[in-house]
């Protein structure tokens, strides 16, 4: 089990804000009653008259940028495709190194997956926007290489499953099960507690040294790929440990890291250029705010 995750969910964090005040605002003029305690009502007006005073500003400028998105986007004939939308989720999902562990953080966030593609869609939206104005030259990527050199080196890694449980004897009874020449895969679902990576059919991904428990990967950097360990024991439980995969480590290059380190570059100068594009395209509208006037 790993003991840190990889990974970063990039997020506006708009769409919380925005649904938000949008609960509330479809009461407006309502009387009708959301909630009671004892006697007492609580109206979908005093729901909305609250949700103004606390989110109401943000809410509703980030609803105006939304709209901005919207024109901009028409009048640069640029479109967000459904597969660019799905290649995004698909990264994220990767990094976290499958959906229901990516689904955990999201909901530990109070983000449902529809919120988060709305959310790469913004993203997605706003660098299409930004990315005509960015230049990244052959030098600016070769001057990167070299002070960041070591972060493009590839580490050893092993991909491997597990099937975990509570006692040595439920492990030895699965250990014979697997030597009989049952399913890996379906023992783990049946059997293991790790039920994140039980759904996968025991599948961890890829690790390097330091992202497992110390007894696990030690085990796990003994074995040849498809071979299977005897029970290991931690701090979890009893591992049986299926390695699948190995990955040498490999010094990096240049030529193999262009496209990442364009990749981050680009990044880098699209947040640095977003104030001044926030200001330039606000300049262009006339936006008229009358809930800073209530």
């Amino acid at each position: 089990m790993k003991t840190n995750k990889k990974g970063f969910i990039k997020l506006l964090l708009l769409i919380s804000l925005v649904s938000l005040l949008l609960a509330g605002c479809s009461s407006a003029g309502s009387e009708e009653v959301v909630a009671k305690v004892n006697d007492v009502n609580i109206t979908k007006d005093e729901l909305y008259d609250y949700l103004v005073s606390q989110n109401g500003e943000n809410a509703l400028n980030e609803l105006i940028l939304q709209k901005i998105i919207e024109l901009e986007l028409k009048e640069n004939n640029i479109e967000v495709t459904q597969d660019q939308i799905d290649a995004e989720y698909q990264k994220a999902v990767d990094s976290y190194g499958s959906e229901a562990v990516m689904e955990q953080a999201l909901a530990y966030y109070g983000f449902t997956k529809d919120e988060f593609r709305k959310n790469i869609k913004m993203n997605l939206s706003i660098e299409a926007l930004i990315e005509p104005s960015i230049t990244i030259t052959d030098e600016e990527i070769e001057s990167y290489f070299n002070e960041n050199k070591e972060d493009f080196n590839k580490p050893s890694q092993i991909k491997a499953s597990h099937i975990l449980v509570d006692s040595l004897d439920e492990a030895n009874e699965i250990l014979s099960k697997l030597n009989s020449g049952e399913s890996f895969e379906d023992l783990a679902k049946e059997y293991s507690i790790d039920t994140v990576s039980a759904a996968n059919g025991g599948d961890l991904g890829y690790f390097g040294e330091g992202e497992m428990v110390e007894e696990f990967y030690n085990a796990a950097i003994l074995l040849n790929v498809n071979e299977i360990s005897e029970p290991v024991k931690s701090d979890y439980g009893y591992h049986i440990i299926k390695v699948t995969d190995k990955v040498e480590a490999k010094e990096a290059i240049l030529e193999d890291s262009k496209e990442e380190i364009k990749d981050i570059l680009r990044n880098k100068k699209i947040q640095e250029e977003y104030p001044n594009w926030y200001e330039n395209v606000m300049s262009k509208y006339t936006i008229v705010n009358n809930l800073k006037t209530n």
